[in-house]
């Protein structure tokens, strides 16, 4: 990656970017299908770092799927 790629990349990812077209309407999915499996995890399995965790990783890859449509389109 040259210089002006390097830049290019760093502003994508510290800028912020409104939604545009039917961006949210995406997000709010994205989120709803995540709360939906959290509820079923929060549910099935028992009061646990594990449990902790897969909650965590599961708000992780809501919030990295939710920057590819920001920072990719």
């Amino acid at each position: 990656m040259d210089e002006l790629e390097r830049v290019a990349e760093l502003a994508r990812r510290f800028t912020y970017h409104a939604p545009k077209g039917d961006q949210a309407i995406r997000y709010e999915m994205i989120r709803d299908r995540a709360h939906n499996l959290a509820a079923f995890i929060d549910e099935k399995t028992p009061e646990s770092r594990e449990k902790s965790l897969a909650l965590t990783k599961l708000e992780e890859a809501v919030m990295w799927a939710n920057a590819a449509i920001a920072r990719r389109e």
